[in-house]
């Protein structure tokens, strides 16, 4: 393997792997407060399409990146009111907001079909070349995350309520609070992660542009353990399972474009089938019982 083409790979990996890491940060921080959400390719969708429009709109890729993170925050409010408040089934909300955000993202994103946008800046790394803001934001926001989470009061209620909201209602904590909260966060950060792909890589906006990416970035919680730091790794290794087919395709690679496309996709696989059964960082005590409904 030449140089380039390992330097080719890993930029792309860092680059692919930006947008699944703020998606899956957000449904790591969700699923420490016991609710499993599996709408998070419609939410990716809709913070694509947002910000392309609001991108468009105001002639500022800043603002698309806010508004699509805050579009995804009033998304997942709805299904935290389903969730939260009417105790509905986590699989069928979840699966409700993955079809709402198709038809939300269509309808958003029809006006701005081949409208380019203007980009995020980009900072030149050596040897690599340039990425955009988010994905140098990426490092810093995993640490920020990791500290809300293990090392301040907020973040041990969090964990409390995602182990079991009993208790931590019997401790004079408020579990729905706590989780409204994480919800909100979880849908700012899948806005963020869908308007990376619009506003930072592509610069405009495709119809289902996400292909799947939701669905890897909540496998990417499994493998990093729900852990903040693991989630780094976890996205320069999917990301990398998308670069290297792509950067085999660029290079009229003598393998099957149908394979290479599902290369990314077994690999989630595999490292589940592998990786996931650790019993030294199981999921949260609530999460199972949440999703299924089960008092």
């Amino acid at each position: 393997m030449s140089t380039s083409f390992a330097a080719d790979v890993l930029s792309s990996s860092v680059v692919s792997g930006a947008s699944l890491f703020y998606a899956a940060s957000g449904e790591l921080v969700g699923e420490r407060a016991g609710v499993v959400n599996l709408g998070l390719e419609g939410l990716m969708l809709i913070g694509a399409a947002e910000g392309v429009a609001a991108a468009s709109l105001s002639g500022n890729p800043y603002v698309g990146v806010v508004a699509a993170g805050l579009a995804c925050l009033l998304a997942n409010m709805i299904f935290g009111v389903l969730v939260i408040e009417r105790r509905a089934n986590q699989l069928a909300a979840g699966l409700s907001l993955m079809f709402f955000g198709f038809g939300a993202s269509t309808l958003i994103g029809r006006p701005f079909v081949g409208t380019l946008v203007p980009g995020l800046p980009r900072i030149a790394a050596p040897g690599l070349g340039p990425f955009d803001i988010l994905v140098w934001l990426a490092v810093p926001t995993a640490l920020f995350l990791w500290g809300l989470l293990f090392r301040t009061r907020w973040g041990l209620v969090l964990r409390a309520v995602g182990e079991d909201p009993a208790a931590a209602f019997a401790a004079g904590r408020r579990p729905k609070q706590m989780q409204f909260q994480a919800l909100a966060l979880a849908g700012f950060l899948a806005g963020v992660g869908g308007a990376h792909l619009s506003v930072g890589l592509t610069q405009t906006w495709d119809e289902g542009m996400t292909s799947g990416r939701g669905f890897i970035a909540t496998a990417l919680v499994i493998f990093s353990k729900w852990n903040p730091l693991w989630l780094i790794a976890g996205a320069l290794v999917f990301g990398g399972a998308e670069a290297l087919q792509l950067q085999l395709q660029a290079r009229g690679a003598d393998v099957s474009p149908f394979l290479m496309t599902m290369a990314p996709y077994l690999l989630t696989l595999m490292i589940l089938a592998f990786w996931g059964w650790s019993r030294r960082a199981a999921a949260p005590a609530a999460l199972g019982r949440n999703f299924f409904g089960v008092e």
